[in-house]
């Protein structure tokens, strides 16, 4: 049978009261005079980064990691549009266009190997089913999902992604 110690090489301390914050973050041990395990999880904060370039609303589902991501198209007050903006972990930069202006669509990828899809485009067209594929610099149309979308989450890498919902 597995336990703690298999799994991490160290026992569980046996305390009669609990240590003091710093002292027991990310620790587990064995309170007797509570006679519970407790343990402490390290907490982090979120931060606050660069503004966008161009604030909008109903932007792509995003793709990329921490220091190298993009969004692409999303709604202003004068309508939807194509812009892409790059991510590097401290400010954002103006990147290749979208072919179409859209808004509501997913993503998924990395910055240099990214997919947009679905997401709805000026009232004329409606939802999309259409895919683009961008390689750091430029976007190119990829091919066709089988159901149009919008509001849509994505994962997965260029060559293997999922759209979800």
């Amino acid at each position: 049978m597995t336990n703690y110690k298999n799994i991490f090489g160290k026992p569980v301390k046996f305390l009669a009261t609990d240590p003091d914050n710093t002292e027991a973050e990310g620790q587990i041990w064995y309170n007797s005079t509570s006679n519970a395990f407790k343990s402490i999880v390290a907490l982090e904060a979120w931060s606050a980064g660069a503004n966008m370039i161009t604030a909008r609303t109903l932007i792509s589902q995003g793709a990329g990691t921490q220091t190298a991501a993009l969004v692409a198209g999303g709604e202003i007050t004068a309508g939807d549009v194509a812009n892409t903006e790059e991510y590097n972990g401290s400010g954002w930069s103006t990147g290749g266009n979208l072919p179409s202006a859209k808004k509501s669509s997913g993503a998924f990828g990395l910055q240099t190997a990214g997919v947009n899809f679905g997401g709805i485009s000026p009232p004329t067209t409606g939802t999309l089913a259409t895919t683009e594929e961008y390689n750091g610099s430029s976007w190119t149309a990829g091919g066709t999902m089988g159901t149009a979308r919008q509001g849509s989450a994505g994962t997965g890498i260029l060559t293997a992604g999922l759209a979800i919902g």
